[in-house]
């Protein structure tokens, strides 16, 4: 990964740009490099883009939920000083924004979610992940995407790597039990922040009626598609994914 890593506290996370702060969060297997289009854009636009690393591996088993993520997330705004910001969520990511906008309501100016969980996911698809068994894991990252090519060896490692780690692989059931357990549903109609939903069309993992709902169950929202794109848009399609971004924040006029 090219960018620098930042540690200041107890924080890690990756910060380019001045302007407008742009907060993205990273899915549950999603590293911070899965969103290099988007922080080599909007630094150029006028905006500051941020990318904190989540505790997801980190915190203590009990603690280990979306809820805690999103006050995680508000303590690093705290933390950085910010107000009035953006945020950008894939999968995991997205559901992490969703509770902490509804948390903190007067924080946040917008939101933007990519195959979001928080109302239905089958990210663990037909069963549990196979340890040890690398042609399966290599699959399983593959049909994340439209384009299996998307899933580089370097991606396949870090899912195996993940999953053959034994402390890992029970907080990433812990985590997607958690997102399942907190499905949204009931909240999204009380939630009136802007929010820009950015969805693949062939997305398997949260299928595009999962979109179509929160548009739906979200009072201010847009919904766009990306054709030939699976569960991570701003990874198959970054050029695509940033122009829908980019104009969405023009006409809004963030």
């Amino acid at each position: 990964m090219d960018d620098e890593i930042i540690k200041d506290g107890k924080f890690r996370y990756i910060e380019k740009g001045e302007g407008t702060p742009i907060i993205i969060l990273h899915g549950l297997m999603g590293g911070l490099s899965n969103f290099h289009g988007v922080t080599d854009h909007f630094p150029k636009m006028g905006y500051k883009v941020l990318v904190p690393e989540l505790p997801i591996y980190s915190m203590p088993m009990l603690k280990t939920n979306v809820k805690n993520f999103a006050k995680y997330l508000e303590k690093f705004i705290e933390f950085k000083g910010l107000k009035d910001v953006i945020l950008l969520g894939n999968s995991l990511g997205g559901h992490i924004g969703l509770l902490h906008t509804k948390l903190y309501p007067e924080m946040v100016k917008a939101l933007v979610i990519t195959g979001s969980s928080g109302l239905y996911e089958s990210a663990m698809g037909d069963g549990y992940p196979k340890r040890g068994d690398y042609e399966f894991i290599k699959k399983k990252a593959q049909d994340v995407f439209y384009d299996p090519e998307v899933a580089t060896k370097e991606i396949v490692d870090e899912v195996y790597a993940t999953v053959n780690d034994r402390i890992k692989l029970v907080k990433t059931l812990a985590i997607a039990k958690s997102a399942i357990r907190h499905n949204m549903s009931t909240d999204l109609p009380t939630m009136n922040t802007p929010t820009c939903i950015i969805w693949g069309e062939n997305d398997t993992v949260t299928p595009p009626d999962v979109a179509e709902l929160f548009h739906e169950l979200l009072p201010d929202s847009d919904l766009f598609w990306i054709k030939e794109c699976g569960h991570a848009p701003m990874m198959e399609h970054p050029m695509e994914f940033n122009t829908i971004l980019e104009k969405w924040l023009q006409a809004r006029n963030f």
